[in-house]
């Protein structure tokens, strides 16, 4: 080995070693490395920063925003309100999120579909009175199975693409992973659906018992034109169940009713009287269409430029509003903000929100402009609790942005526009119709995934440069000497995926993607096959919590333990590889 291969093989392990480890945080480790790599010499001083404006270091950054417009706009409540039934068998509710996931998964980032699905999946399992435990972990690999059909719906898959073009002059094209990802993920979905689910360990949860708060007591509005209208209250009962709400009254003409309220008819401008949690009550607003507040108060919001913000706060005995009504202080003239509900430990409230007394201890839910939230927060007096991303669904903008982005995919599918432009064009379109407020569009990147990759991409081009690559592939290809290309692939799937299930697996498509190509070059055959075998090990990390972030977020929720991944995550990588191998074959013949 020549000093450079020597020192980029030792920077190599000593990444993964510190990944390993966890004592220090992914991007920092990677970003290291660059650096010591190009004081050592072995990457070029003009080419350290490349990975930065690399393609898929832009395609995985512009993902994350995109997707978070899709959230923003309802698209993904669209999907899941009317999929989602909490009194289905586990099995069948495992299948349909699990397609659901898979679906979204191929044209979002899959880490951000489970991020998406796992509070649905999480209420779903309160309300049928079951472990969450039981379908986390069937919706977390049911995103990464999805993840594996198109060109967007992981970071491996969009380096190898790029790699493919770097190398072979022409990457990959939206759906070229479909053929094998689409077969893999099928079977996959079978597998966790019928038999992977009940694998699981059975313990109880500690979810329920820590961390949450009281549901608000809250109001919505009818407005005009509303298809509620004409309807009885008790018409309503079955999308309040469906997305946790308790409707406990209606008010008209500012006076609220109570008893026979369930056979009273709706009119235009009553007030709902709920109780619910944020994320329940915005379900429930956007699902019918209802209104924050009356005509005024909503006027006065819409006025803003910056959007909207859900603000959760306690008032301490300190504070400017103890003792005191919202209407009496003026929080809607003077700072355009609405109380959007109430949680005073369980106790009734029996007023209407805006003349209802505050007391010390009772927690405010606020809809503030973004801009002016925090200042509306001190001149209340009042303290913030700890941010929870609750956001305000844009629920009329919905089919606008998805019509945005699937037409931005088929453009990018079709070879008409560039897909890193086609997805920057959705960014900035979401922008400009104010889908996603412009002050939280770069909360919305994982930073520390763009720092991995842009450190990442020189070192894999210096590995490859320096010939690191043709002695990994050459040992491989000495391994397997005299065997058939599918047991060559077989291997190559099985080694990929072992390092993923250790390591994240964009690291692990950066190092392995180039040694497939050099072993497809050494057996003489064409390279594709090898990119593909990567492309679906690399994601297929199911046998730790840390070799996927889908795998992580589940951890806590769902009570999981290190050890309980693999009773279902190696059952079906094996049944990956088996349905692969053959796939990769019939569809990227050598």
């Amino acid at each position: 080995m020549t000093t450079d291969q020597i020192i980029l093989f030792s920077l190599f392990g000593t990444v993964f070693g510190f990944l390993l480890w966890g004592r220090f945080r992914y991007d920092i480790v990677a970003f290291s490395a660059l650096l010591l790599g190009v004081v050592l010499g072995v990457v070029e001083t003009e080419h350290a920063f490349d990975g930065f404006g690399h393609p898929a270091t832009l395609i995985v950054a512009l993902v994350l925003v995109v997707s978070a417009g899709l959230v923003r706009s309802g698209a993904v409540l669209l999907i899941t309100r009317t999929l989602v039934e909490s009194s289905r068998a586990l099995g069948a509710h495992i299948a349909i999120m699990g397609g659901v996931g898979a679906v979204l998964s191929g044209f979002m980032n899959n880490v951000a579909a489970l991020a998406l699905l796992m509070p649905v999946d999480i209420q779903t399992a309160r309300k049928a009175g079951r472990s969450p435990a039981q379908s986390l972990m069937p919706l977390s690999f049911a995103t990464i199975l999805g993840g594996m059909v198109t060109l967007i719906g992981t970071p491996p898959n969009i380096i190898i693409a790029s790699i493919r073009g770097e190398t072979l002059g022409a990457p990959f094209k939206m759906f070229d992973f479909a053929p094998v990802g689409g077969v893999a993920a099928i079977v996959g979905l079978a597998f966790v659906a019928l038999i992977g689910w009940r694998l699981i360990p059975q313990r109880e949860d500690a979810l329920s018992k820590v961390g949450e708060l009281d549901p608000y007591i809250a109001e919505l509005t009818v407005p005009a034109e509303n298809k509620v209208i004409g309807q009885r209250v008790r018409d309503l009962t079955e999308a309040a169940d469906k997305a946790d709400v308790s409707i406990l009254g209606l008010i008209r003409n500012d006076r609220r009713r109570y008893g026979s309220v369930l056979n009273t008819l709706i009119e235009e401008d009553d007030a709902l009287v709920l109780e619910a949690t944020p994320e329940a009550l915005d379900e429930f607003r956007t699902t019918l269409g209802l209104a924050f507040a009356d005509k005024r108060r909503e006027e006065l919001l819409k006025a803003e430029t910056e959007g909207l913000v859900l603000v959760e706060v306690v008032v301490p005995d300190t504070a400017r509003i103890n003792g005191k009504t919202v209407q009496s202080v003026g929080l809607a003239w003077r700072h355009r903000t609405i109380l959007m509900g109430i949680s005073r430990k369980g106790r009734r409230i029996t007023e209407q929100m805006h003349k209802t007394v505050i007391q010390p201890g009772d927690i405010l839910l606020l809809l503030a402009p973004r801009e002016s939230a925090s200042t509306v927060v001190d001149w209340l007096g009042t303290l913030p609790l700890a941010d929870r991303g609750l956001a305000v669904t844009e629920d009329g903008k919905t089919w606008l942005a998805i019509g945005l982005f699937a037409a931005a995919v088929a453009a990018a599918s079709f070879g008409l526009i560039y897909l890193p432009v086609a997805l920057g064009l959705v960014v900035v379109t979401y922008v400009l119709l104010k889908i996603i407020p412009l002050v939280e569009l770069y909360d919305h990147i994982e930073w520390p995934v763009v720092v991995l990759l842009g450190s990442m991409i020189p070192l894999g081009a210096a590995l490859e440069t320096s010939g690191g690559t043709e002695l990994i592939a050459g040992a491989l290809v000495g391994l397997t000497q005299g065997w058939p290309v599918w047991a060559v692939l077989t291997v190559l799937m099985v080694v990929t995926m072992t390092l993923s299930d250790v390591l994240n697996n964009t690291a692990t498509a950066i190092v392995a993607a180039p040694v497939g190509i050099q072993m497809a070059r050494t057996l003489e055959v064409s390279p594709d096959p090898f990119l593909m075998a990567v492309a679906v090990a690399a994601s297929a990390a199911f046998l730790t919590p840390i070799g996927h972030k889908n795998n992580t977020l589940i951890l806590g929720p769902g009570g999981y333990r290190f050890g309980d991944y693999w009773r279902m995550g190696l059952p079906l990588e094996i049944l990956v590889i088996a349905v692969s191998i053959p796939a990769i074959l019939v569809f990227w013949p050598l």
